[in-house]
């Protein structure tokens, strides 16, 4: 189910409808697991069990590592946790990556086996329930919570809707708490949750989708020897990636806010990050925090000596690439990601220079062009063309030879770029310029609400689905 269509409508308002007049909280706790359910049925069928299975898994390991009266124990009980989500995680999204890329390990030593891959189709949002579910089990064996008692409260942790099939990935420690009191709908909650819905719904459906054109006529037709027309390719790419994914992550926090539940941002205008390190502190926010917090920190993070630091750091980025997707440019994008963290730690974090203000935008300019760079990586598999299209964006040999044909083609697109970074310039010397918008009079709020709706009539290109789903 698509928050950008009207089956999600019409579910929401039902969902808030119902709430609305159920007033015993753990009544409303059973209809939201089951609109939640529902939810998940609707976009992945009976993958739904999977769901299912990980919240039983994880409720169970978390009381047993919890109870248990030695540490080796502790660590059994986390084990099967480990096992029992990255188990099903690895089946359903590596099995084919690992099949693919043993046979052609086996053909570069002269074997060719006559193995094919297996029809697997991988559940949408695995990736993200999966975690979500497993750093409870980590949260109560690192001693940061103390496992709940009610089976049925872990279950809705695990599968609320709003945030289950994109993110952002919530703690148990933000969500369950937030529980002890039932929903009450409140027109503060209402209108800056509609103002997040509405914010969301913009950029995925009239910047996002909008920019998807482009960006397939650059990267998926023939290779175009115009520099410039790759430059404003990957641009567009990331202007959608951002759009798309912080657009999905909107939305879910709205719809979230609007039944009264907090959730932590996902994004910090990461494109005016001033380095790399930064960037990871603002892009997808909850999951470069997961990974510090459940992998960098327990391989040893920067507490025994650079040397490991450097480890931890590219084995966090490889498998955080690897994530995303069972491919090899993903672990790639990761490694390279990695590489600049590392390279910022040790040679520039260090050295005091280039600090006055001034040199502040020239310092965000670079870090958005190693990004581009980067997502150059993310959005190309064929390794060929991907070393082709980087040449171009390295060495900036200005070709600019197609650039009338690509206004004439896509001129609405190239202005939307334009318009895109003027808006998050504005969002950016803003700050919270979304509660800045839902603090306005009704008046106010209901012509902007109903300037934001007429811009999704005129500018929705048709129904796209987000790009994170794939993950």
């Amino acid at each position: 189910m698509l928050f950008n269509s009207f089956h999600y409508i019409a579910f929401f308002l039902t969902v808030l409808l119902a709430i609305d007049t159920i007033r015993k909280g753990s009544l409303q706790h059973v209809l939201l697991l089951v609109a939640s359910y529902y939810f998940y049925w609707a976009s992945s069928s009976f993958h739904l069990l999977l769901l299912v299975y990980s919240s039983y898994l994880d409720f169970y390991c978390g009381r047993a590592i919890y109870r248990a009266d030695s540490a080796g124990r502790r660590r059994l009980y986390l084990c099967l946790s480990l096992v029992g989500n990255l188990g099903v995680l690895a089946y359903f999204k590596y099995t084919n990556f690992a099949i693919s890329t043993a046979v052609l390990g086996l053909e570069a030593l002269g074997w060719r086996p006559n193995v094919g891959t297996l029809e697997i189709f991988l559940p949408i949002g695995i990736s993200f329930f999966t975690f979500q579910s497993m750093s409870y089990s980590l949260d109560i064996y690192f001693g940061r919570f103390k496992p709940v008692d009610s089976l049925k409260e872990f279950a809705l942790y695990v599968a609320f809707f709003p945030q289950l099939v994109a993110g952002p990935i919530v703690r148990a420690r933000e969500f369950l708490p937030q529980l002890v009191t039932p929903v009450r709908l409140n027109w503060e909650n209402l209108k800056f949750g509609s103002t997040l819905i509405l914010y969301g719904l913009v950029k995925k459906v009239c910047i996002a989708d909008n920019l998807s054109g482009l960006v397939q006529g650059t990267f998926y037709g023939e290779p175009t020897h115009d520099t410039l027309i790759v430059f404003l390719g990957i641009v567009a790419f990331a202007v959608q990636i951002y759009c798309d994914f912080s657009g999905y992550t909107d939305i879910a926090i709205g719809s979230a806010r609007v039944l009264g539940f907090r959730f932590p941002d996902n994004f910090a205008h990461p494109y005016f990050s001033r380095n790399i390190t930064e960037f990871w502190r603002r892009w997808h926010i909850s999951l470069s925090s997961w990974l510090r917090d459940y992998l960098y920190i327990p391989l040893g993070g920067s507490r025994r000596g650079k040397r490991r630091q450097v480890i931890s750091l590219m084995i966090t980025m490889l498998l955080g690439g690897l994530w995303h997707g069972a491919a090899w440019h993903f672990v790639i994008w990761g490694g390279f990601h990695g590489v600049l963290l590392v390279v910022h730690k040790y040679l520039l974090a260090e050295r005091r220079f280039l600090t006055h203000r001034l040199w502040t935008p020239m310092k965000i300019l670079f870090t958005f062009y190693l990004t581009l760079i980067a997502w150059l990586i993310f959005i190309i598999a064929d390794m060929s063309q991907l070393a082709f299209y980087i040449q171009k964006i390295l060495f900036l040999d200005f070709q600019t030879a197609g650039l009338a044909a690509l206004w004439a083609a896509r001129p609405f697109e190239l202005i939307l770029l334009g318009c895109f970074f003027a808006a998050h310039l504005v969002s950016y010397k803003v700050n919270h310029l979304s509660e800045t918008f839902a603090g306005f009079r009704p008046v106010v709020w209901t012509a902007g609400a109903s300037a934001s709706l007429v811009l999704l009539y005129l500018l929705a290109p048709g129904q796209q689905s987000f790009i994170y789903f794939q993950f």
